[in-house]
């Protein structure tokens, strides 16, 4: 699952700033998990439509 993937990434990321790795290597992880994290609410942010659209769908079929 993508939250999974997101606290090992953040993990890595840790260790990576803590182990003092080269700026690249630190960036680079820095860019994956930003990039991961806007999946994840990407991702939300259509879930959160679709059941908008589901109870809206609802509401129309019981007011009729």
């Amino acid at each position: 699952m993508i939250n999974d993937e997101i606290c090992k990434l953040r993990e890595k990321l840790n260790q990576s700033i803590i182990n003092g790795n080269d700026y690249s290597i630190t960036y680079q992880i820095s860019i994956e998990l930003d990039d991961l994290i806007a999946k994840y609410y990407s991702t939300q942010i259509k879930i959160s439509k679709n059941n908008k659209r589901n109870e809206n769908t609802k509401e129309l079929a019981l007011s009729q």
